[in-house]
């Protein structure tokens, strides 16, 4: 059934799911991009059978809709789904952190260490993409040290409005220290097994997107229902 479907990592099929998901998410298809089976399939130099099955699973995430005589196009941002999502993600992530406080390993505090290093240089450069990857990263990190991946990976099944939402945001707000500077205190505050200050710098962090939706539906009403 549709519903059940599940494409295999290393199938033809997952492939194109996986690298259009990512496309989408980081905006390389903006909301409303019309989507063509014969020129993803010529793309990817595969049948259009897998890529009509990526179709599937993307419209399952919200991330395609498949309009009837007009064919299938990226979704528009739903600000219901960003704010569904951030307050799972809000929920979630501030238990995480206070149990990072109470016992968290070594070698991956070094791991947000080398993370937050590389922060520095992404601001230095200006790269918004590489920013976005080492922010999912920094998070996922917390996840892992504090034997909870499982937890991330449902996670990510709610994101991909929010982390369009925060693609965006990066695009279009110059300055990302204050994103910085949240995770350096959020890794000070677990080195200080201080989960009271933790919890506070991951809800205000969690926040920012919401605050700035806004802003973003103004500069770009077309990318949003």
């Amino acid at each position: 059934m549709v519903e059940s479907l599940r494409l295999q990592p290393g199938s033809a099929g997952h492939i194109v799911y996986s690298q259009l998901k990512q496309q989408i998410v980081s905006l390389e298809l903006p909301p409303g991009t019309a989507l063509s089976e014969k020129e993803v399939s010529l793309s990817f130099e595969v049948s259009r059978t897998p890529v009509r099955e990526s179709f599937v699973r993307l419209a399952q995430e919200d991330l395609v809709v498949v309009l009837p005589q007009r064919g299938t196009r990226v979704s528009l941002i739903d600000s219901e789904l960003v704010e569904e999502a951030r307050f799972m993600r809000e929920q979630l992530e501030k238990a995480v952190v206070r149990l990072a406080c109470e016992s968290f390993p070594e070698d991956k505090l070094l791991e947000l260490e080398r993370n937050l290093s590389e922060q520095s240089e992404s601001i230095e450069k200006h790269d918004g993409k590489h920013m976005f990857e080492l922010d999912e990263t920094f998070h996922r990190i917390l996840f892992e040290g504090c034997r909870k991946v499982g937890t991330w990976n449902v996670l990510q099944q709610m994101n991909a409005h929010l982390n369009r939402s925060r693609m965006l945001w990066l695009s279009a707000d110059p300055n990302w220290t204050n994103l910085y500077e949240q995770h350096r205190e959020i890794v000070d505050a677990i080195r200080r097994h201080d989960a009271d200050h933790a919890e506070r710098e991951m809800q205000e962090h969690l926040s920012l997107i919401i605050s700035n939706l806004a802003v973003l539906k103004e500069k770009h009403p077309d990318y949003f229902k």
